[in-house]
């Protein structure tokens, strides 16, 4: 029987989790200062705002929520849309946070531990728990999926200037492809690889027009999220 990211959420989260981590631990200073696809940001600003969304994880695992479920691995998604306004605040705000740290080796530790302690507390929650996150209640199987896709979209960003670091966990890249395909309510129309799928449909990198022509009335609705 083969499985899928919804059959198996911690193993999406962890998987995907401790490809991010063997692409972090290494890093150093000066690595630190390189770019990302996420505009504005270096790599230290884009593992601050990964350091954070763990923290909202941990946080979220712990929350139990009386339901029902407003939101589920796909629909969570709905919510973050292109805003240009919004998207300016955020990265000026996480560019301050992320100074905060001198050395980028204190946050690349904290970030580690975090990282792993919600690994943990992923595999220890029920998939069927309906949780609490973001002002919406989804079950903790849900959550975990969407902790996967946050990260494995990340983790693209934070290698554009890293070309010999490790890729996304496979299990991540389908996750990521599940739930775009969830967006655009049927199977993408292009024979994109995971990555060029999860970057185009997240406004990462243009349409050719060959690949608006394919989408057809579909393309107007690209990004899906950002």
């Amino acid at each position: 029987m083969t499985t899928t990211p919804k059959d198996r959420p911690a193993h999406v989260v962890r998987d995907s989790y401790d490809a991010l981590a063997a692409v972090v631990g290494p890093l150093g200073e000066e690595e630190s200062w390189l770019p990302t696809d996420c505009t504005g940001w270096a790599v230290r600003d884009l593992v601050f705002h990964l350091l954070a969304d763990a923290q909202r994880a941990l946080v979220a695992l712990n929350t139990p929520a009386a339901g029902p479920s407003d939101r589920d691995a796909v629909t969570y998604w709905r919510d973050w849309t292109p805003d240009p306004v919004g998207a300016a605040h955020g990265r000026r705000w996480n560019r301050v946070a992320a100074s905060m740290f001198p050395d980028f080796g204190e946050l690349r530790e904290l970030y580690l531990e975090t990282a792993a302690a919600t690994v943990a507390a992923a595999a220890a929650t029920e998939p069927g728990r309906r949780v609490s996150t973001q002002g919406h209640v989804l079950t903790a199987g849900d959550l975990m999926t969407t902790l996967g896709v946050e990260v494995t979209v990340h983790h693209l960003d934070l290698t554009v200037a890293l070309p010999t670091a490790p890729g996304p966990s496979p299990a991540g890249l389908t996750a990521v492809r599940a739930t775009l395909d969830g967006l655009l309510g049927r199977p993408v129309p292009l024979a994109w690889d995971d990555e060029h799928y999860a970057r185009a449909a997240t406004g990462r990198v243009p349409l050719t027009d060959t690949e608006r022509d394919a989408l057809g009335p579909d393309a107007d609705r690209l990004p899906l999220f950002s």
